[in-house]
């Protein structure tokens, strides 16, 4: 083991040879039987420490003398075939994908439009074991204390709890950096990466420097890897509207100016998706109903026990609310269950809640299914339907344990019942000052609604239609007044850059409806779009001496198809064509286009192919062979980059076959 060996932290093993095994401790069985060889049979109990051993044998005379000889070392695992392993899985597909799949699958996009690509884990290729075992040794509590951290790696929680930390470079030197921005330069847009093979080898080519840079997916797929890699069964999952609660109160609170634009002053964050991982094991640290699934999170977001980790949070803790529960479980619990409150700012001191939104956080939380591409929504694992009493219910109980811990404090919980309660109360004066505003009533039933949409559903390189449509609720004429705005935005729902403003105003009768186009041309979007293709457009609707009301809508543009053919039967050490159809979708030429291909058990490495210019609306073929060198089902990833676009991918998932 890494560190000074000791007996008494189980780090240094000594039993005698017999003729038969012992369940639940080390031992040595001779299988000889009348040869001039020994051959000897080595069994670890299920709570042994994982990593390196190195292997000695001591022969003693019985005149007394001793003699050991090193025969040489092995690497032990977590083992998810053994019952009394606290990786334990019963089920045999579920223990191959999620232990031995060496490619998965992640989600983004938005809730309404959501998006697939493949991720190369690759933990069985040169090295990576050898890098997993290095990243244990260089995490904190290693450095403060090697013995004591060794002795800990029988646990999957306590690991799991050091691959979080180590995967992000934030307090302990970790494999990634992590940045949210625009100007990657000096490293990697997150979007190019397609798997973790390249920065686990990366990070040790560089004398384990951080690897730059990483976004949400891109940690997650590397701790999978990590996780898989050690033997503890793990998965990416993607929640879509993800809340980031800085401040702990289960409440997401946006705040706006008067035009509808965001203002600095929100500290908590709403994202269009989040991608984390969930790992299977034991909690002996909490009572058996919370073993399973646990929810663990290698981006960097809040510091927890001193460092920037996350988890292991018991899915079904979160469901029932139990948020006091370890780790992190009242973060996660606010990711997928918090309510958003959304507030207008007139000046420094005076603002007002206009909407409060119960159900909105957490949805299609989703994963890839058990031995095929498909995706499976499991939300129902981390919440009660929103709207049930039984979600309210949690919900509720989720706040008075973070009350009773001094989390919130009582004018939070009072404004978490009002803001959950479905019946309006009477109207107050519709401006409040910031003294004022700590238990805010509930917004109550506005003059109008409103609402945007699409004319269709646009592409990336289509111009957008789109139509506001505001109703009046009255029996009275409304003279209603709007500011529209629109920006590109991250998939954190940060603006990047502002599309358009306009201003719209009108009188609306009775019960009346009314619409108004909008259009943003691909000219106005085109330089300014992120890896998401997203565009947030919002329209601040004032009726005289009435309410305000901010309608909203995120605009996930389609990205062109990346199609793959195989030509023949995909054969061990033989030779195969491929065939990579890309479409451009835009109105003129692309040229100095780059693919980039990979795929664990199929191309070594990393391929890359020029792309001959793309004619406007046109497509065209990139042909190339490849030799795979492992059987069984593999993905093949493509990565189409050029300077109009970049990060347009696909997958295709492969059967290879052993060679005859």
């Amino acid at each position: 083991m890494a560190g000074p060996p000791s007996s008494d932290y189980n780090t240094n093993p000594i039993f005698p040879l017999s003729t038969s095994g012992s369940s639940g401790y080390w031992s040595a069985v001779n299988e000889t039987s009348g040869s001039s060889k020994v051959n000897i049979t080595l069994s670890s109990p299920a709570n042994a420490v994982i990593g390196y051993y190195q292997l000695s044998i001591q022969i003693s005379t019985k005149r007394g003398k001793t003699t050991s000889f090193r025969l040489g070392h092995f690497i032990l695992l977590f083992n998810s075939w053994a019952p009394d392993d606290d990786v334990y899985i019963e089920d045999e597909e579920e223990r191959k994908e999620y232990v031995l799949n060496d490619h998965g699958i992640s989600y983004f996009g938005h809730e309404k439009l959501i998006r697939e690509e493949g991720w190369n884990f690759g933990q069985f290729e040169e090295n990576i074991l050898n890098i997993c075992l290095a990243l244990l040794d260089r995490n904190l509590k290693y450095l403060e204390d090697p013995v004591l951290d060794c002795s800990c790696r029988n646990n999957p929680l306590y690991v799991s709890r050091v691959v979080s930390a180590m995967v992000n470079s934030y307090d302990d030197k970790g494999v990634l950096e992590g940045l949210w921005g625009e100007n990657f330069s000096g490293g990697v847009n997150p979007a190019l990466w397609s798997g973790s093979v390249e920065i686990l080898w990366r990070w040790r080519k560089r004398g384990y420097k951080p690897v730059k840079y990483g976004q949400c997916w891109v940690f997650a797929g590397v701790a999978c890897t990590i996780l898989r890699c050690l033997g503890i069964p793990a998965r990416m999952v993607t929640n879509f509207v993800s809340a980031h609660d800085k401040d702990q109160n289960l409440s997401i609170d946006e705040y706006y100016d008067s035009t509808g634009r965001t203002l600095k002053k929100t500290i908590d964050a709403l994202w269009n998706y989040h991608v984390w991982n969930e790992c299977w094991f034991k909690r002996n640290d909490l009572k058996k109903s919370y073993s399973g699934w646990q929810v663990v999170d290698s981006t960097p977001q809040e510091i927890s026990e001193g460092r920037y980790c996350c988890g292991p949070a018991s899915v079904k803790a979160i469901k029932e609310g139990d948020v006091q529960m370890d780790y992190d479980t009242a973060f996660v619990f606010a990711s997928v269950n918090a309510d958003r409150s959304t507030w207008i700012y007139y000046d420094k001191n005076i603002k007002e809640r206009v909407y409060c939104d119960t159900k909105l956080v957490g949805q299609n939380i989703s994963t890839k299914a058990v031995g095929s591409d498909d995706r499976v929504d499991i939300t129902a694992n981390y919440k009660y339907p929103e709207g049930s009493a039984k979600e309210r219910m949690v919900y509720i109980r989720a706040r008075k344990r973070l009350l009773k811990a001094g989390v919130i404090d009582k004018k939070d919980m009072g404004r978490a019942i009002i803001g959950r309660n479905k019946k309006p109360r009477k109207r107050r004066p519709n401006i409040r000052s910031e003294a004022s505003s700590e238990v805010p009533e509930d917004p109550g039933v506005p003059d109008i609604s409103g609402k945007f949409q699409l004319r269709e559903s646009p592409a990336f390189g289509d111009d957008i239609h789109i139509l506001l449509t505001l109703k009046n609720l009255t029996s009275k004429s409304k003279h209603v007044k709007g500011k529209i705005s629109s920006s590109t935005i991250m998939y954190t729902g940060v603006p990047t850059y502002e599309i358009l403003r306009d201003s719209i105003y009108a009188t609306i009768g009775p019960k009346e409806e009314k619409q108004f186009p909008l259009e943003i041309s691909h000219s106005e979007y085109e330089a300014h779009l992120t890896k998401d293709c997203m565009i947030e457009v919002s329209a601040l609707c004032e009726v005289k001496q009435g309410r305000k009301l901010l309608v909203r809508k995120v605009i996930s543009l389609e990205k062109p198809p990346i199609r793959i053919m195989v030509h023949g039967d995909a054969v061990v050490h033989e030779p195969v064509e491929v065939e990579v159809m890309l479409v451009n979708p835009l109105s003129e030429w692309i040229k100095d286009g780059v693919l980039h291909l990979e795929g664990s058990g199929l191309i070594e490495g990393k391929l890359r192919k020029w792309v001959p210019s793309l004619k406007p609306k046109e497509s065209a073929s990139v042909i190339f062979e490849m030799v795979p060198y492992r059987s069984g089902s593999r993905q093949l990833l493509a990565d189409f980059t050029s300077k109009k676009f970049s990060d347009i991918k696909g997958f295709k998932s492969i059967e290879v076959e052993e060679a005859y």
